[in-house]
């Protein structure tokens, strides 16, 4: 046995492996060789020919016997030197399955060496529900299992089809006519076996969009998977299909990453936390009447997808030409959205405020390791440009507004399919009817005050 030692007793390695035959060939003596070099050469000095006794332990004839080993734990108390202890072998260490989740994670931990600690123990147990498994979702899927995700939900309605298999990273030739949803896993499976990814063929509840017999029970599977997860990523390919699962992330104040696309131009963005309230006691009723304009550290909460828009989502795709149903993007652009997803993503969770963290500027100094946490993120391939904007809560938001929380909290899903069959019930309900009554109302007086003169000159 070639054995690196240098003292008068052969070393670990050879002890182990003396106990490994024995043990498997059921031998009680062994003599042994213990060949050692000095300098490339032999070491007749060092080397060692001896014989080892190994008396057979209780229970080593049985199948599922596992030996005990000898390693260096600890230090004795007063001398300070290191104690030897009896450990179990962790046999599940030394798996092939062990080993490839190792250096799949390598990249992670040279990272942290270098720049900033990357909490693998907090990335591995996070729940991420990914809705959308098309362009965005093969590509997020991928980059978070990169940061060393391994607990991934994927929700997709649609099914593979030819012009996918060049824009969806994920998908072959084979896929082609498979639900989405049944043709990413094996995918995710064969980068990273450790992965432990739910997939559910299922389509998100829209408003506006037709009504399937199953759409309360997928509203209700849709509230399960929002509730049981940690973070959810909005990776759909129309603006309706955002709706629900924004507002069940305000009511769960669930972390909620959105990104989405253009033809070539993109957002990235977090999505607020939802309202706290300035209710004391523990009564339902008091504390929806008294929802806050600020979350529960006191800070002006910061906007949803949809705290811009002033008006409801409507069906999008029906009667629409083909260039108008699906998403047409200039190739790359999917790829540079769902790294600013990813990477808000893990931003986020190394911050210390999580959720309620504040939106920062571009060209802001900031002395987190993981750097700058923006709000949103608006980059332009053709003007090759990138805003970073902060936008706040809106009082007459559609998805995550007081209005509409209450409106949920008190209805539960019989307001969810109210506006699924009515999506203008939104405008009513959180004011936006009037808001554009009153300024086209305004714009009226404005032209009748104009001099019939100036309008001519005009």
């Amino acid at each position: 046995f070639y054995d690196h030692g240098c003292h008068q007793d052969p070393g670990w390695a050879l002890r182990n492996y003396i106990v490994f035959l024995s043990l498997r060939l059921k031998i009680e003596k062994i003599q042994f060789l213990c060949y050692r070099e000095k300098r490339s050469e032999l070491d007749l000095e060092k080397s060692l020919i001896g014989e080892a006794s190994f008396p057979p332990p209780h229970g080593w004839d049985y199948s599922d016997y596992v030996p005990e080993a000898i390693g260096w734990e600890g230090e004795k108390p007063g001398d300070g030197r290191k104690e030897k202890k009896l450990k179990e072998i962790n046999l599940e260490s030394m798996s092939p399955e062990r080993r490839d989740e190792e250096q799949q994670l390598m990249h992670l931990k040279l990272m942290g060496w270098r720049h900033f600690p990357v909490d693998l123990k907090n990335l591995s147990g996070i729940r991420c529900l990914l809705l959308g498994a098309g362009t965005l979702g093969c590509e997020v899927s991928r980059l978070l299992m990169t940061w060393g995700v391994r607990k991934l939900t994927v929700v997709d309605g649609g099914h593979v089809s030819m012009p996918d298999v060049l824009k969806q990273s994920l998908y072959v030739d084979d896929d082609c006519g498979v639900p989405r949803a049944t043709a990413i896993v094996p995918h995710l499976k064969e980068r990273c076996p450790a992965v432990d990814v739910e997939a559910i063929q299922m389509e998100i509840p829209a408003p506006g969009n037709p009504v399937s017999p199953s759409v309360l029970d997928d509203c209700e599977r849709l509230q399960t998977l929002v509730a049981s997860s940690d973070v959810v990523f909005l990776l759909t390919d129309t603006r309706e299909s955002r709706w629900l699962p924004t507002l069940l992330c305000a009511n769960e104040n669930k972390i909620a990453i959105t990104a989405a696309l253009g033809y070539d131009s993109y957002l990235a963005m977090r999505h607020g936390a939802g309202p706290g309230t300035n209710s004391e006691g523990s009564d339902m009723v008091a504390a929806m009447n008294k929802l806050s304009a600020e979350d529960v550290l006191g800070r002006q909460r910061l906007g949803c997808y949809f705290c811009n828009d002033v008006i409801a989502p409507v069906d999008s795709v029906s009667n629409r030409t083909l260039d108008q149903q699906c998403t047409v993007t200039r190739p790359g652009l999917a790829s540079i959205a769902s790294g600013h997803a990813a990477d808000l993503f893990t931003r986020l969770l190394n911050h210390p405020d999580g959720i309620h963290a504040p939106g920062d500027i571009a060209g802001k100094s900031s002395e987190r390791p993981s750097g700058l946490l923006p709000h949103q993120m608006r980059g332009s391939l053709s003007q090759y440009s990138l805003l970073t904007l902060v936008g706040y809560s809106s009082s007459s938001c559609i998805a995550c507004s007081n209005a509409v929380l209450r409106e949920y909290r008190s209805r539960g899903l019989d307001f969810v399919m109210q506006v699924i069959n009515e999506p203008t019930y939104l405008e009513d309900l959180t004011g936006l009817t009037e808001l554009m009554k009153s300024a086209d109302y305004s714009r009226v007086e404005w032209v009748d005050e104009v001099d019939d003169e100036e309008f001519a000159d005009m």
